[in-house]
């Protein structure tokens, strides 16, 4: 038992040593600055051609409620201590692989986004530029019958990939 007791405490000064160490850290992954209290996101433009009407809607709200739910910050219409905005700049279906027939075997429907973010804190991490995520379905289906599933799919995908782009610094 004594050993145990030994072991558990220098298990808890080793992990509190090691969260010390580190230079913020949250159980959510983000690293942000304890200075930045606020978020604020313009909303994304649709500059691409095709796409379910409200794409660019549905995109917004997803990246504010991810931030909402996975930072402390607090959201502001504008002038956020961190910023977001850009554009929705592709919205593409293309063939992946070909049959012996020449069809498609499977399409892919790819998104991408274009993001400005700006730290008001620290310049050193301000970026712009594309993410891009895509999902593959059968030639069987039809872009109509795909979208609602992969839609989504895919936008959350690019939201988590924002999110760790700007709040985790992976």
């Amino acid at each position: 038992m004594k050993i145990k007791r030994v072991f558990n405490a220098f298990l808890l000064v080793f992990i509190l040593a090691v969260l010390n160490g580190c230079k913020i850290y949250s159980f959510t992954g983000t690293t942000l600055s304890a200075d930045l209290k606020t978020f604020s996101i313009q909303n994304f433009a649709m500059a691409a051609a095709g796409g379910p009407q409200n794409m660019s809607l549905t995109f917004n709200e997803k990246l504010k409620e991810y931030y909402q739910r996975n930072t402390s910050l607090k959201f502001k219409n504008t002038d956020g201590d961190i910023h977001l905005e850009g554009s929705i700049i592709t919205y593409e279906l293309s063939p992946v692989s070909a049959t012996a027939g020449d069809r498609a075997a499977m399409n892919r429907l790819t998104i991408t986004v274009e993001v400005k973010f700006v730290n008001k804190t620290n310049e050193q991490e301000d970026f712009e530029k594309e993410f891009t995520f895509y999902q593959d379905f059968p030639q069987e289906q039809t872009l109509t019958q795909a979208e609602p599933i992969l839609v989504p799919k895919i936008l959350d995908q690019l939201v988590l990939n924002i999110f760790n782009s700007t709040a985790a610094s992976w």
